[in-house]
């Protein structure tokens, strides 16, 4: 293991957060904030406890993962991207770094960054809202293990795509669309049952359920059955990584 090849490439992807922390840090935290003020405190003041528990502290765990999938993808596909987009990928990929070396260097960073993210808005939500961790292990644990695995897809997006635009086709398109309808401001339960059937099939559903039981004990399906699904998304991403590599799909051309 080249460990002086990983962590040059980790303390090179974390140095550009401190160069773009208005972008990196400060915009999804304000973000969230206007989540908090309109949802949580003028909206969610007027609605009723959702499973006991407070509308504003209830969607805490939804919009904490709507922020961290997000940056997990966006921080990975353009750490990978910009090497690509200048011509510098091939300096990587001929120096003594296997390609287990780089994935952590370049995943491992945007991991950290999407991590870090997540508990400043965790600590923020506290300036809007009460809320309470049941299981703060299982709370960290969720929130490693979601960043991990979307800080991998979101490599396998920036290796894909050939131009700026195809870096926010997914998340834009495609990820926040599964977040909105995956509970973020709601229970499934609340939905008649088709709707609940269908929700079923989106990915998010899991994440944000596990999430919020790992927060206040309730969710809207097994917490094993999430542990489950996110275990099986990080393994197709990895597999993915490891084909891309072998074949040297859009690395080598």
């Amino acid at each position: 293991m080249n460990l002086y090849g990983v962590k040059a490439i980790y303390k090179f992807e974390m140095a550009r957060m401190k160069r773009t922390v208005m972008q990196s840090v400060l915009s999804p935290v304000i973000s969230t904030c206007l989540y908090f003020v309109v949802f949580g405190s003028a909206i969610g003041s007027r609605m009723g406890d959702i499973d006991n528990i407070s509308y504003g502290a209830y969607i805490i765990p939804g919009l904490m993962m709507l922020s961290l999938l997000m940056q997990s993808i966006s921080n990975a596909s353009f750490g990978i991207y910009m090497p690509k987009f200048s011509g510098t990928i091939y300096e990587v990929l001929s120096a003594p770094v296997s390609y287990l070396e780089i994935v952590l260097g370049y995943v491992g960073a945007a991991t950290t960054k999407a991590v870090i993210l997540g508990l400043i808005i965790l600590a923020t939500a506290r300036f809007f809202v009460d809320y309470s961790i049941l299981h703060p292990f299982w709370m960290l644990s969720f929130l490693v293990l979601t960043a991990v695995t979307f800080s991998l897809f979101g490599f396998i997006i920036g290796i894909w795509a050939d131009g700026f635009e195809k870096l926010q086709i997914v998340p834009m398109m495609i990820v926040t669309p599964l977040v909105f309808l995956g509970g973020t401001f709601y229970s499934i339960d609340m939905l008649p049952e088709v709707w609940q059937t269908i929700s079923l099939f989106n990915p998010v559903v899991y994440l944000i359920s596990g999430f919020r039981w790992a927060f206040y004990g309730v969710s809207d399906v097994h917490v094993g059955i999430s542990v489950g699904m996110t275990l099986i998304f990080l393994t197709m991403c990895m597999t993915a990584v490891w084909w891309i590599f072998k074949t040297g799909y859009r690395l080598r051309s």
